[in-house]
């Protein structure tokens, strides 16, 4: 016994002499690794440290040696990405520059290149870590399957592609495996051979690039306790569920995105599943996992975590979430189920974090809330709940963040701050009620939420002043109070919040000067939101803030009339906006050059004067550049290729614009929308738009151009929307109009084109929405193949020369019925600013009026043919159009009936048939058109009775006269016999015409004066000679006066 106690001792003594002395790296070791160094790239010298002067490789950074025997064991030679959600400090609002940094950094610390085979022999390697590297698409090096003392092996996100070898079964001691982002094809079936896996992740690129066979392989991992099959393709993989189910140890199992056989839709009710923790079955992408919750997952009774969100889930929320008692993390949000929240779903008492946002859920909040006494964090905002939140919710203490936004609460703010003042606002850091219908005022309690960070109340109808306490709560960083009614001075109260950094109070009722003393506290502030509101702001001229923003919004402040010189130590913003801000003055000369790397700029709706001065070496180069409606001059300005969006329209630019067109410092530029309306250009509009073939929006209306279209405006393929009107163009319609297939609005009205409408307008111009023509000089007839235009809403071609007959077809657009009719407000094209996309805007000649239509445009339809030469009657077809809400045929030679099938175009708000020459009476059914508020039928031979409705008798007379019309409005009686209408038509019982003897006895009297004057001038030489030197002696007495 006593011999076993000395060779103990003996050998702790030497493990103690072992590890008190420094150990030195294996030589052979070191030379390998300093081949493998040599044939990688490190552009930030991670490894530098990886040298001969430093000979202990032990010492080397990422390289972890045995204590003992001084062997490499492990090399830890990954690179981390940084995190977006940390940049992020609104919900699409995040701090661009930090971020794009800190990516740029991660960029620069990259490991690539190429693995040396040499690392196969370090036979005593068992941990390699290459994750979050770049090596370019590499195949994963095939030497690494030979390494069979590895035990952990991670090639995640590195930038590796390829399939996975049969030989990766050689890897028998592999214990972790994580292969996310780095294989495609099959999985090979000898992964099972590594019966020691405890952890193994093949995570791959969406839409199936990694294909399973089948998974019975997984059976042989009996140890295995984290599987993520992300995104993989197992629709051949048809016993998946019972491979799965059969591993014992299986604690996490990550299958979102995956594409999984239907059969699992006919899986068992109840399945053995005891040791399952966290199922993840969600979809990002398109294609959802799962269409509906499998009854096997309710028998999953050690289930902490389920996540099913994103699959578009239909039908009420299965009561058998109940049985899954010990669930801490349910995630359903961003499906459609439709149910009321279940009563099971509350007795859920270890719940912490419960995500049911963004579906179909009915009903009320139920009391029952106050069970679930673990919770954390509460959204269920995007729903269909309504009602107050209860009483309840004030017992969870535990809540840290909740979000009800999107529901219909009709409840008082103060009301709900009072239920979670008592136990909740002093761990409480998220409160997010947007767009739920609250109502009253701020109160002092406001004060007593002592850690919130994030308070969101937009969009509602909250009011009164902001109380004084709001300065108390001072971890605040992102406070929204955007459209709502609140009053007074916010920086009254806020103006203490040193750690804001996200401020949005537009749209309320605020009002008042701000001093640089209500903004020097808020040194945190980034985001900075405050537009229509009634702010000045009363700063010294060398004022420079305390804060350093990303976004600035002061649009309708008072600003001006100096232009505010402060915003140029505001150098890193990416959004300024200080439009109708009253500025009465010019750019200063820094402005464009501190501002070229910004996003968005509008100064819009100013008063800024003098040129824009940009040269071909210091071009325009913000990205989106909106400065409409103010009194800049001048020539064009140049730009440069980063330019995406340039409105510049209603100013004074003048001069022709081939110097801004025909740039030769670029072969191509980006921009894609330019509007130049309502300036002064002239000349012609040159033929170097192919050098724009990125435009889709193209605005010239109401300057001076002359000429034709140029034929390189045929290479805008990408073009949307082309408003060309009010010029002074000519020639005949386009031809390479005809390459514009995507085109949504069409407006050439007001100028001098002439010819016929080509019949090729239907067949290429297929997407059209707006086809407006008016005001120029077309003839011929109108084309049948405008009828293919299905998407048509706007048909403006009065004011031609057009003649024939209106087509039968209309009745083809099917646009303009009302069950396809458009519920957008706007029109957009494709071309995306910061604020969203543009949005188009036509002049519609409606009801008299010519009105500029943009915020309710897409909701509008209507057809304008009138002032022309048309014939023939009013076809039967159009008045299928029971979306239709404008029709003018006026002022044309139509003939004929009112169809009787008038009374079906239900949507009709107005219409005006007048000076024609249509007969017959108005048919009765037009009384039904209960949205009519203008029937113009002045003018033609219609005759009998005016239909009674509910609104017609109110309209004015004038729309009846000039007919054989009776009843009101018109004064006439229809039971009389005497005249019956503004112009003196008599007509009998018998619809025969008596003799007006006052027409008659005027008529002879002009014919015989008429005879008596003129015929001695015909005979007599000498009278005419009398009379029209008579004419001319007058005509000279006149001229004198003038």
């Amino acid at each position: 016994m006593m011999n076993w106690w000395i060779i103990l001792s003996v050998w702790l003594l030497t493990l103690g002499f072992g590890v008190c002395r420094e150990i030195e790296c294996i030589p052979s070791e070191r030379e390998t690794l300093m081949k493998l160094k040599h044939h990688l790239t490190d552009p930030s010298n991670r490894i530098s440290s990886w040298n001969n002067n430093n000979a202990n490789c032990c010492h080397w950074r990422g390289v972890v040696c045995n204590n003992v025997t001084a062997h490499v064991l492990e090399l830890h030679l990954n690179t981390s990405q940084p995190d977006i959600n940390d940049y992020i400090y609104y919900d699409y609002m995040f701090d661009q520059e930090a971020y794009e940094k800190a990516y740029e950094a991660y960029l620069r610390s990259q490991i690539g290149g190429e693995i040396n085979p040499c690392l196969a022999d370090m036979k005593h390697l068992n941990y390699l870590d290459l994750s979050g590297n770049n090596f370019e698409g590499t195949p994963i090096p095939a030497f690494l399957w030979t390494m069979t003392s590895l035990t952990h092996l991670n090639l995640s996100d590195s930038g590796f592609e390829g399939k996975i070898p049969p030989q990766i079964g050689n890897l028998s001691n592999l214990m972790y495996l994580a292969l996310t982002y780095a294989a495609n094809g099959t999985i090979p079936p000898q992964i099972g051979n590594l019966s020691n896996l405890l952890y193994l992740n093949l995570r791959s690129y969406p839409y199936g690039s990694l294909f399973a066979e089948n998974v019975d392989w997984l059976s042989s991992l009996s140890n295995l306790e984290y599987l993520d099959l992300g995104a993989a393709n197992l629709s051949k993989s048809f016993h998946w569920l019972q491979t799965v189910r059969s591993l014992p140890s299986l604690k996490h199992l990550y299958l979102s995105d995956c594409i999984l056989p239907l059969s699992h839709y006919t899986q068992p009710s109840a399945l053995n599943f005891t040791s399952l923790l966290t199922l993840d079955m969600s979809s990002h992408f398109i294609y959802p996992v799962v269409s509906f919750v499998p009854k096997w997952v309710f028998g999953l009774t050690k289930l902490v975590s389920l996540q099913l969100r994103c699959n578009n889930i239909q039908g009420p929320i299965p009561e058998g979430i109940q049985n899954l008692s010990l669930l801490q993390n349910l995630g359903l949000f961003s499906n459609s189920f439709s149910s009321s929240i279940p009563n099971g779903l509350y007795s859920l008492r270890h719940l912490k974090f419960l995500n049911l946002q963004r579906n179909n859920l009915n009903g009320s909040i139920s009391n029952a809330l106050g069970n679930l006494t673990s919770l954390v964090r509460l959204d269920l905002s995007n729903n269909q709940l309504e009602g107050k939140l209860p009483t309840s919710l004030g017992n969870l203490c535990n809540l840290r963040e909740i979000d009800s936004s999107y529901l219909t609460l009709n409840q008082q703010v103060n009301e709900i701050l009072q239920i979670l003042a008592p136990c909740i606002s002093h761990g409480l850091t998220t409160l997010r009620l947007q767009s739920s219908q609250l109502s009253g005022n701020l109160i002092d309690e406001i004060g007593v939420f002592k850690n919130i960070v994030r308070l969101d109340f937009s969009n509602n109808s909250i009011g009164g002043s902001l109380p004084r306490l709001f300065g108390k709560v001072s971890p605040l960083r992102h406070l929204d109070l955007s459209r709502n009614h609140f009053t007074g001075n916010p920086f009254e109260s806020l103006k203490s919040l040193s750690k804001l950094s996200y401020l949005e109070i537009r749209d309320n009722h605020f009002e008042g000067v701000v001093k640089e003393d209500d903004l020097s506290n808020l040194t945190s502030l980034k985001m900075f939101s405050s537009k229509g509101n009634n702010f000045t702001l009363k700063v010294g001229p060398n004022w420079h803030p305390s804060f350093q923003l990303a976004y600035l919004d002061m649009s309708s402040w008072q600003l001006g009339p100096n232009f505010p010189s402060w915003i140029q130590s505001q150098n890193k913003l990416h959004y300024l906006d200080m439009s109708n801000a009253r500025i009465l003055d010019t750019f200063p000369s820094w402005f464009w050059g501190t501002f070229s790397q910004a996003i968005y700029v509008n100064f819009s709706h100013n008063h800024i004067y003098s040129k824009l001065v940009t040269t071909l070496r210091n071009p325009l180069s913000t990205k989106i550049v909106d400065l409409s409606t103010n009194h800049l001059c001048g020539k064009l300005p140049y730009l440069s290729m980063n330019v995406e969006w340039l409105d510049i329209s209603s100013n004074s630019f003048s001069g022709p614009m081939n110097d801004f067109l025909c740039n030769k410092q670029f072969k191509q530029f980006g921009l894609k929308l330019l509007n130049l309306a309502s300036n002064n250009l002239s000349g012609k509009i040159p033929d170097c738009w192919i050098k724009w073939p990125n435009l889709m929006d193209v605005n010239l209306q109401s300057n001076n151009f002359v000429g034709n279209l140029p034929p390189s405006m045929g290479s805008l393929a990408m073009l949307q929307s082309c408003n060309i009107r009010n010029n002074s163009l000519s020639g005949i319609f386009p031809i390479f109009l005809k390459n514009y297939n995507q085109l949504i609005s069409l407006d050439l009205g007001e100028n001098n084109y002439s010819g016929k409408i080509p019949t090729w307008i239907g067949e290429r111009l297929l997407n059209i929405k707006i086809l407006r023509l008016r005001s120029n000089n077309f003839s011929g007839h109108i084309p049948n193949e405008i009828c293919d235009m299905i998407f048509l809403q706007d048909l403006d071609l009065a004011q031609n020369s057009l003649s024939g007959n209106i087509p039968s077809c209309f009745n083809h657009i099917s646009a303009m019925f009302q069950k396809n009719k458009s519920t957008d407000l706007f029109i957009h094209t494709d071309v995306q600013s910061y604020t969203g996309s543009s949005a188009i805007s036509i002049f519609l000649g409606i009801k008299g009026s010519v009105l500029e239509y943009k915020s309710i445009l897409g909701l509008v339809t209507n057809i304008d043919l009138s002032n022309n030469n048309l014939s023939g009657g009013i076809p039967r077809e159009i008045t299928y159009l029971d979306g239709l809400i404008y029709l003018n045929l006026s002022n044309n030679q139509l003939t004929g009936q009112i169809p009787p099938s008038v009374g079906n175009m239900r949507s009709l708000e107005s219409m005006d048939i007048s000076k024609n020459q249509l007969s017959g009476e108005i048919p009765p059914t037009i009384a039904n058109l209960s949205f009519l508020n203008e029937l113009d039928v002045s003018y033609n031979h219609l005759k009998g009775q005016i239909p009674t409705g509910t609104q017609i008798q109110s309209f004015e007379a004038s729309y009846f006269v000039g007919n054989f019309l009776c009843g009101p409005p018109l004064t006439v009686n229809c039971s009389s016999n005497k005249q019956i209408s503004g112009v003196k038509r008599i007509r009998t019982e018998d619809d025969g015409h008596e003799v007006n003897w006052f027409f008659v006895s005027m008529t002879l009297g002009f014919v015989v004066g008429f005879c008596v004057v003129v015929t001695p001038l015909f005979i007599y030489k000498s009278w005419r000679y009398v009379y029209f030197c008579f004419l001319d002696g007058m005509w000279y007495k006149m001229q004198s006066y003038w």
